[in-house]
């Protein structure tokens, strides 16, 4: 087991498919070592990978339950911190699978959503409306079967197969508890009926909206595990199972969601990421994570960085000057450079010969999830009275 930006190297013996499978999953660095050995060392990724007997895992330095709540949170602020309490500190499968079990819960617990769907099939009676071009072309001079199309409220909808899809996935994956293998089999049976979509299709397009709200926490963790996650029969030498995220991505994600959600009891809306121009000929595009815009104009800005490397939780002067231009082109006198573990108190520089202030505000990630939102708002509610104290009457 290896630990994100570990500088620990192991050295294992490998064979040609296990190296292969290994530096397509991307989640560690695979380097020669002496006597036909390889080095392998983590990064910025986080999760797991199985090939055979082969099984490497990397574990965020935030904590598996935070990890998930971050990936949850950033796709579904819905998402909630109780969602993450009690999940399995060990073992990237089991927290997972348990996260997963307990939103389908929730969203089947009244049943599974059922909807209408439209349905082309050849029936020995009239259902719907005739398909008279089909029949024509098809069954000339024939009576029946009866080319129909009709609306069928069924549960076979988009939200059910993710649902069940995600929940196979984590079927096939290794180190599962006995228990969850359990409860992921009896929510599997309770979506009898929904099409069981193959490995390696996409999932389906659904549409947020009222009578699915209460699926959706699950539905974006579910779309989380099949986008992040595989598991196959691999090449015929090893079976292969692998879930692997981004560290860098899913904090700028968070904070994108965190901040905007924060944001939303202010006027305005916030932007994630924001897109704008640096030049006046508006081909330098930038995007910073946050854009806070009120009434049509730039409000604040924010920039999340996740450098969370020993010796690495200080602003850079790269990471200075970028702020800097996203000010000068967004006509802002305040930026916020917002750090995962930062190794500073909260800091403000202002820069020379200019009215612009340069905000430093670090994260502690390794709270708890209700403390980290918290600091959020309470970070927030501080910058845009900063950024536009004449919408307020109060500090």
């Amino acid at each position: 087991m290896l630990t994100e930006v570990d500088t620990k190297e192991v050295v294992l013996s490998l064979d040609d498919a296990q190296v292969a499978a290994l530096r397509a999953a991307d989640l560690v660095t695979v380097r020669r070592a002496a006597g036909g050995r390889w080095k392998i060392k983590a990064g910025r990724k986080v999760g797991a990978i199985r090939v055979g007997d082969l099984e490497i895992e990397v574990t965020p330095k935030v904590g598996l339950a935070n990890m998930i709540f971050f990936l949850g949170y950033a796709t579904s602020p819905g998402f909630r911190p109780e969602d993450v309490a009690g999940i399995p500190v060990t073992g990237l499968w089991p927290a997972l699978a348990t996260s997963l079990i307990r939103q389908a819960r929730r969203a089947l617990a009244s049943g599974p959503l059922r909807g209408y769907v439209t349905v082309d099939d050849a029936l020995p009676l009239i259902r719907g409306r005739i398909r008279f071009t089909d029949q024509l072309a098809g069954r000339p001079g024939m009576p029946l079967p009866v080319e129909v199309q009709y609306d069928d409220h069924t549960p076979d909808i988009p939200e059910n197969q993710i649902l069940r899809a995600a929940i196979r996935r984590m079927l096939a994956v290794p180190r599962l508890r006995p228990v969850d293998r359990d409860d992921l089999t009896e929510l599997d049976a309770r979506l009898t009926g929904v099409t069981a979509l193959p490995t390696g299709t996409p999932p389906p397009i659904w549409h947020a909206g009222r009578l699915n709200a209460h699926y959706a926490p699950a539905l974006r963790l579910s779309e989380l595990i099949l986008l992040n996650s595989s598991a196959d029969p691999g090449n015929g030498v090893h079976t292969i199972a692998a879930f692997v995220v981004n560290m860098e991505k899913v904090f700028e994600a968070f904070i994108g969601a965190a901040l905007r959600d924060a944001l939303s009891a202010y006027p305005g809306h916030a932007e994630t990421p924001g897109k704008d121009t640096l030049d006046l000929g508006r081909a330098i595009r930038i995007e910073p994570d946050v854009l806070h815009i009120i009434d049509g104009r730039p409000a604040a800005v924010f920039d999340a960085k996740y450098k969370i490397e020993p010796g690495t939780g200080r602003p850079t002067n790269p990471d200075l000057y970028q702020m800097l231009a996203y000010c000068t082109a967004l006509n802002l006198r305040t930026g916020w450079i917002i750090y995962a573990e930062g190794a500073d108190p909260p800091t403000t520089w202002h820069v020379r010969n200019t009215d612009i202030q340069i905000g430093y505000q670090p994260l502690n990630l390794r709270q708890p999830p209700e403390q980290l939102l918290k600091d959020v708002q309470t970070f927030a509610r501080s910058a845009i009275h900063q950024a536009v104290p004449a919408y307020f009457h109060h500090p």
